[in-house]
């Protein structure tokens, strides 16, 4: 038997705050749409009663005890986001992305082929053929030790926090079958 390790993250992002929850909730609670530090997870928490969230705070959603978070209601897709948090959510991946370069620089350092004819790095929206060999022949001789020393030693490269952005963007829309930074989610059949 094969035992999957759930990757669960233990901090989130408030995407969207509703006092009294949504339609489609059986009773009225506070509840916020986040998205996880780590791995982008969507998810609907309900919130204790006397908390008001606004986009972009921090809560803990790990599974020590929860200051601001009663439980997590359950993980969302991309759709079932308000329009709010739909307009926040490129922002704040942006600022996840910025807070932790190490995790999205490794994947520079160290991504590989996919299939024998696609590398990850192509996954990227923007790094074609010549990207991708500038990319490879650089880090053989030292790893990148910044997004700017990246920019530096590849010749027109665009803006990786960018294309990072964009790429989990596309994940979480579900845009592409293969997955970098958004691990897919099995739903549970009841």
């Amino acid at each position: 038997m094969i035992v999957k390790s759930i990757k669960k993250d233990e901090w989130a992002v408030v995407l969207d705050f509703l006092a009294r929850g949504h339609y489609g909730m059986q009773r009225s609670e506070p509840m916020a749409q986040v998205i996880g530090e780590r791995y982008f997870s969507l998810l609907e928490v309900i919130t204790r009663e006397d908390l008001t969230l606004k986009p972009e705070d921090r809560v803990y959603i790990g599974d020590g005890k929860r200051k601001d978070v009663k439980y997590i209601r359950k993980r969302i897709e991309y759709g079932e986001l308000t329009v709010a948090a739909k307009e926040e959510l490129t922002d704040i991946i942006e600022k996840v992305v910025m807070k932790n370069p190490k995790m999205f620089l490794e994947f520079f350092n160290r991504s590989g082929p996919v299939t024998t004819r696609l590398h990850q790095l192509e996954l990227l929206p923007g790094i074609g053929k010549r990207h991708l060999w500038a990319i490879i022949t650089e880090r053989k001789r030292e790893p990148f030790d910044s997004f700017q020393d990246l920019k530096k030693r590849v010749a027109l490269l665009p803006d990786p926090e960018k294309l990072i952005v964009r790429r989990v963007l596309s994940e979480l829309e579900n845009k592409d079958r293969y997955r970098i930074f958004v691990p897919r989610w099995e739903k549970k059949e009841k």
